[in-house]
């Protein structure tokens, strides 16, 4: 047994958290906001048609949209809620619950590997600290030998840039690029936030 993730210990302690978060995503849609730009930025590096799996997929505000623009998508999230609200307002792609410490999605009967794997909405930041490298080790075991990860998330989430990177080379991939934003503004020092792009090492 893997140690739970910060947000698997939030809805064992607050059941009700996915729900408002859930209404939360569903009211910004309602109201206009744009929750689309992650996804923009995945379809523009992902060859047509591809596949893509997003890890951590939360109610599926990536996945509809990336769908419907002819990719074979993917989402896996640890909340049966999220995956409940993701089908329900989503559908299309294919939904499972799952760990991502855990993720074997073959024996799952879901095919692999992947073009693109995103873990986008600072999901890599809830990891318990002791899988965070078995994560990323999973994202390689599941992505194609020309496929490509993007991880991104803030600071000030117990997860430093750093430790990310160190991680990332523990887990058999190399840094591409590191962007602050996914509107693909460049990484600095001071920056608060990480749009990692990532890859098989050779």
């Amino acid at each position: 047994m893997v140690e739970p993730s910060r947000w698997a210990q939030i809805i064992a302690a607050n059941p009700e958290h996915s729900h408002r978060y859930i209404q939360r995503f569903r009211m910004m849609a309602e109201n206009g906001a744009d929750l689309l730009g992650e996804a923009r930025t995945v379809d523009a590096m992902a060859p047509r048609n591809a596949r893509i799996l997003d890890a951590g997929c939360g109610p599926g505000r990536l996945d509809g949209h990336l769908h419907s623009l002819g990719h074979s998508v993917v989402g896996i999230d640890v909340d049966p809620a999220l995956i409940a609200a993701a089908e329900e307002d989503h559908p299309g792609p294919t939904y499972v619950v799952g760990d991502l410490a855990e993720m074997d999605l073959p024996a799952m009967g879901i095919e692999e590997p992947f073009d693109v794997i995103v873990s986008a909405g600072n999901v890599i930041g809830f990891l318990a600290p002791s899988t965070r490298v078995e994560v990323l080790r999973r994202f390689g075991a599941h992505l194609a030998e020309d496929g490509r990860v993007i991880v991104g998330f803030g600071a000030g989430r117990g997860y430093e840039f750093s430790d990310f990177f160190t991680d990332v080379d523990a887990a058999g991939l190399k840094l591409d690029v590191a962007l602050e934003s996914w509107d693909l503004r460049p990484f600095t020092h001071d920056s608060t936030f990480l749009v990692a792009i990532c890859s098989l090492r050779s």
